[in-house]
């Protein structure tokens, strides 16, 4: 499951234990993802606050399926199949069905994402694909070009918290050895209107 000591659910300290109960899912289960920080709950804390305001909160104006493209893609940048999975499974859930999605999701392997989105939605990925490989070639002109095509500043916030959210994401997964065993793939806390709200389902 990963490199590091983790604590499940059944054998949680009280303080954990509460923390786990707002974010699980059926049947008790904590994704992996957040169970490598059972020897820091702090750090839980502070990345589902940060996971769910970034990705599943109802004042972003992008659509949410866009956003978990990004992480989709983001994710198969940094090598970080633990989160491709998952996110494509919730993009998968939010888009257009089985077949549009694939297309998607080959689109993302065969680094040819401009045969599936075009205008806008390709140059927020593009932005998000600079912030990943190419940090310190972003510029204010690039800034610039996202405005050009449309999206206002306070999406080109949503689309840089997405990129860097899951920039951290992947590095702590990847570097921790985490793997999805165990895990049900693709579940989300869905309810976007209540910050507070972290349950998986």
């Amino acid at each position: 499951m990963s490199w590091i000591k983790i604590v499940n659910y059944e054998n949680a300290p009280l303080k954990l234990k509460k923390i786990y109960d707002q974010v699980k899912g059926p049947n008790n289960n904590i994704d992996n993802v957040l169970l490598i920080h059972s020897l820091r709950p702090h750090s839980l804390v502070g990345h589902m606050t940060l996971y769910k305001n970034v990705l599943h909160n109802s004042n972003n104006t992008l659509p949410k399926w866009y956003l978990e493209a990004i992480g989709v893609y983001v994710s198969y940048l940094n090598k970080c199949n633990y989160c491709f999975e998952h996110h494509y499974a919730g993009f998968k859930r939010l888009y257009k069905g089985e077949e549009t999605s694939e297309k998607f999701r080959q689109a993302v392997i065969e680094d040819r994402l401009a045969t599936f989105f075009e205008g806008q939605y390709l140059a927020g990925c593009k932005y998000a694909r600079q912030l990943t490989l190419e940090l310190h070639s972003v510029k204010e002109e690039d800034i610039q070009d996202l405005r050009n095509v449309g999206f206002s500043d306070g999406e080109i916030l949503e689309i840089n918290q997405v990129a860097s959210y899951f920039n951290y994401v992947n590095r702590t997964v990847v570097g921790l050895g985490v793997d999805t065993k165990g895990d049900v793939i693709g579940l989300s806390p869905n309810n976007s209107d209540d910050p507070n709200s972290w349950n998986h389902d």
